[in-house]
């Protein structure tokens, strides 16, 4: 990977990143609240089951699909996987996280790109552009490797969970680090299975994920929105 497109992707990696991924726990909370998460190591057996039970079989192998019809210029199949991706969010709150950050990077990449290409203008006018969605797009657009964007949106994804483990349970910023090096170095195989993962084998069973965003939905107390 040259340099500029190494910077590209640590840009979109980035928590900085304006999309308001800092405002989301995907559950965590609910499950800090039901008691299930109370230290570091029930955090990191939490993060490490929606990793590898939801994340790296659904959401990675899908961001695969949106990038390659990305490439290709099939605008059809991006609207496919962009519905079939929102059909596979539990409940309101995570269909809502998604939609919401996939508008979000799409109003900044229209601010970061000098070109208004076809490709772009087919982004523009999804009506809900999933964050994988259009995480894709700018992956394809800067010309970056797929696995290592599929192993920077994990990344992203794992880091982001640390993030609101660190504030809900709560954790020292240590407990956080050792749990980022412990499965920040399972990302690679995970990215790796997700290009392998056939249609067919796409899942995100992971029943107390589900249940517990949707009792976060009415959570009388919370920090984070959802």
């Amino acid at each position: 990977m040259t340099d500029t497109r190494l910077t590209k992707l640590l840009q979109l990696a980035s928590p900085t990143l304006p999309v308001g991924a800092y405002s989301y726990s995907q559950g965590l909370e609910a499950a800090v609240e039901a008691g299930l998460v109370r230290d570091a190591q029930s955090a990191q057996t939490w993060i490490s089951d929606v990793l590898e039970l939801s994340v790296a079989t659904m959401e990675a192998p899908v961001l695969v699909r949106l990038r390659r019809a990305w490439d290709e210029h099939d605008f059809a199949a991006v609207a496919e996987w962009n519905a079939f991706f929102l059909a596979s969010r539990e409940s309101a709150e995570l269909r809502a996280e998604t939609v919401q950050m996939g508008y979000s990077l799409t109003r900044l990449l229209a601010e970061l790109s000098e070109e208004n290409t076809a490709r772009f203008t087919q982004l523009q006018s999804m009506n809900e552009p999933a964050y994988p969605t259009a995480y894709a797009w700018a992956s394809a657009h800067w010309h970056i490797d797929t696995h290592a964007t599929l192993t920077a949106y994990l990344w992203s994804w794992l880091e982001n969970q640390v993030m609101a483990a660190v504030k809900a349970v709560p954790l020292g910023q240590t407990a956080g680090q050792k749990i980022l090096l412990a499965l920040g170095a399972r990302l690679d195989t995970f990215a790796q299975a997700a290009a392998a993962r056939g249609d067919h084998e796409l899942t995100n069973f992971a029943p107390g994920l589900a249940l517990l965003s949707s009792q976060h939905e009415t959570q009388y107390s919370r920090l984070f929105r959802s």
